[in-house]
């Protein structure tokens, strides 16, 4: 049993299986978080008799269950059953009424209540272990919160963690004061210096894959159903990620067999932030996959294979 009854019991949620492109037997769940958030969980079943166990993945900033289709098809595939979440603000969960196309936290403590409801959820459910951990960029920063909160897991991966934030030398020289004067200014709940509303990217100017098909593939998802579309972040949610970054970094490295897969061209989380966590790592093992940028697993086939590759080992050493 992963952890006490749910404050609420899941109930069944839409699952886009039109843009997915993984397994046939997806399903999906409403969950609820403490604080009355509605949050979507969705669950891809291994196909063997005998699974090895099941992934947890704890997608990025803007990203959803759908998203990773493609990557829960190759982990199906390996035995294991992959579960996956929409965090509160993005995918189909509750949204900030303020802005529904907005990144907004004032505290990653709210990511902590998700994670908690998504762990009863995992046992009302009766999802079965060994539980083992892949979290992508902001799901980096939520799940190394949740090892050391003792989420229950045999193994983690991480890829592109956000443990530090890309920013210009202007930005962070300026990074201090803006935030500072946000809440005495009521700019909180403005977007991000640089950032905005969500608008379409043109594949030269992407900084997440090299592959073409796989950006076609993310693309047509918003395309086909643009309510899945997510904007910049608030001034308070840069605020939060760095407090919490911050406070992470602070801490050791939890007692816990980990590898932690980074782009050599990563332009969007703070690379040697994952150097130094990963150096100080007794049971960790840093990968660079040459030439890959943010999304390792999205990437063209020979890096994704890699890395892919390189994970489910990692997993299958310690099922």
């Amino acid at each position: 049993m992963l952890a006490a009854p749910a404050i609420a019991a899941p109930e069944p949620a839409p699952f886009l299986s039109d843009i997915a492109g993984g397994p046939d037997n997806a399903q999906a769940w409403w969950v609820t978080s403490a604080d009355g958030t509605r949050l979507r969980m969705g669950l891809w079943e291994a196909a063997t008799g005998a699974p090895r166990g099941t992934v947890l993945l704890f997608p990025g900033r803007t990203e959803y269950v759908e998203k990773y289709g493609r990557v829960a098809r190759d982990l199906v595939a390996a035995g294991y059953s992959v579960a996956a979440f929409d965090w509160r603000g993005q995918g189909l969960a509750d949204r900030p009424q303020h802005r529904r196309d907005m990144g907004h936290v004032i505290s990653f403590d709210e990511y902590r209540q998700d994670v908690s409801a998504f762990r009863h959820a995992l046992g009302d459910l009766g999802v079965p272990g060994p539980f083992f951990l892949i979290a992508h960029s902001m799901g980096g920063a939520i799940g190394l919160r949740a090892l050391h909160d003792g989420l229950p897991v045999s193994a983690t991966a991480f890829t592109g963690p956000m443990w530090g934030i890309q920013m210009t030398p202007f930005l962070k020289s300026i990074a201090g004061i803006v935030l500072g004067l946000a809440g005495p200014l009521g700019l909180g709940t403005t977007f991000a210096p640089t950032t905005g509303p969500w608008q379409p990217m043109a594949f030269d100017d992407n900084q997440l894959t090299t592959d073409r098909d796989q950006f076609d593939y993310m693309s047509a998802q918003i395309d086909r159903h643009p309510e899945l579309a997510l904007g910049g972040p608030s001034v308070l949610w840069v605020k939060a990620a760095l407090r919490e970054t911050a406070s992470l970094m602070a801490l050791p490295a939890p007692d816990m067999p980990t590898v932690t897969l980074v782009g050599s061209r990563e332009s969007i989380v703070e690379v040697p932030t994952i150097h130094r966590r990963m150096a100080a790592w007794p049971k960790g093992r840093l990968i660079t996959i040459e030439s890959g940028l943010h999304e390792v697993m999205m990437e063209t086939p020979r890096l994704r294979e890699a890395a892919l590759g390189a994970i489910i080992d990692h997993f299958d050493a310690h099922a």
